[in-house]
């Protein structure tokens, strides 16, 4: 059935992405695929990221692991809230690895997995999820595939980063496992003592920009564009949309599109915000609604009813427009896109 909005996504872009944030860290980078790729997909992201060569996928659930069972490659899954009182029947027929993030979870698979391999998380400073530095002798008798920790600050220059990476040194000299793995997206832009074995992009793997460092380097994966519902002229004098924000002081032509708040398009593009077509820009007019925008179409006459527009979503541009973070921007994306890989 035909979708009036599209999420055009580039297989080019995100796999070039992948191999410049690789060459950046000098070291393997897994894939942080959760809440479905960032929005993008997940099913088609690893397809797309395991042809290029990646070999680890992260994911927050079994629930999010199951879905992508059968296209990742085996082994390959890490779930990052680790293994709950009520996730056991599900990691018990998976080869996903949990993430231990607590000493109750590192006894709880040390007495039903069996002797299979683990994830461990350490809390080095961000105080969400892991174990403590003091807590590592419940990690007595785990085989730990791969050691992890989180940055807090990485997108900043922040005095909590450098004592993050000493305090994960510390740690790593004290915990065997195969591989160590502390930075994130912003993180692997710190330089390559963050390094370690293993990076965990998300962010950038998708065109985000978590530091100025990543201009020029990563590449916008997706593009929305959705149909034009109607064309009509707001007369001098009147006013569009709700509240009433925009007041035309002559006869204004205008578009309206098929976009809107619940396809995460937010408010906050409301009256800033823009779309494109025929090279052409088109001004959002007064508020974003649930399931339409206005745009401005006057520079455009031949724009009609059916016609398809580009959203300006470039993401770093879009959270300084709309006040939300990038991370919000990709993730808000809603299931009333047909997203299109290319």
């Amino acid at each position: 059935m035909h979708q009036p909005l599209k999420l055009m996504c580039s297989k080019h872009a995100l796999a070039s992405n992948w191999r410049s944030l690789v060459e950046r860290a000098g070291v393997p980078a897994a894939a942080a695929v959760k809440a479905n790729a960032y929005g993008l997909g997940a099913a088609e992201v690893v397809l797309t990221l395991a042809e290029a060569g990646c070999r680890d996928f992260l994911v927050s659930s079994w629930w999010e692991s199951e879905g992508l069972r059968k296209v990742a490659p085996p082994g390959s899954i890490a779930v990052l809230h680790g293994i709950g009182p009520d996730d056991l029947p599900a990691a018990m027929v998976s080869d996903a690895r949990p993430v231990l993030n607590t000493v109750e979870q590192a006894a709880r698979w040390r007495e039903h997995a069996g002797g299979r391999c683990c994830d461990v998380m350490i809390d080095t400073g961000m105080n969400r999820l892991g174990l403590r530095p003091d807590q590592l002798d419940h990690l007595n008798g785990l085989q730990i595939h791969t050691l992890h920790s989180h940055l807090a600050c990485a997108d900043e220059d922040h005095a909590l980063n450098a004592l993050q990476l000493t305090r994960f040194r510390e740690v790593a000299s004290a915990v065997q496992a195969v591989r160590y793995s502390l930075a994130n997206s912003a993180g692997i832009y710190l330089g390559r003592e963050f390094s370690f074995d293993l990076v965990r992009p998300g962010l950038a793997l998708y065109g985000g920009i978590p530091r100025a460092e990543a201009r020029g380097e990563i590449t916008q994966v997706a593009q929305l564009q959705a149909q034009v519902v109607q064309r009509r002229t707001i007369m001098a004098g009147e006013t569009c949309g709700y509240g009433a924000t925009f007041h035309a002081d002559r006869n204004t032509e205008a578009a309206i599109i098929n976009i809107g708040y619940a396809d995460g398009y937010w408010r906050g593009f409301s009256s800033v915000g823009s779309g494109e077509a025929s090279g052409t820009k088109l001004p959002v007019l007064g508020r974003v609604s649930m399931d339409l925008i206005v745009l401005s179409c006057d520079a455009l006459p031949s724009l009609a009813e059916g016609e398809w527009v580009s959203i300006d979503f470039a993401l770093e541009q879009a959270a300084q427009r709309s006040g939300m973070s990038q991370y919000e921007l990709l993730t808000g994306l809603g299931r009333r896109f047909n997203r299109v890989w290319h």
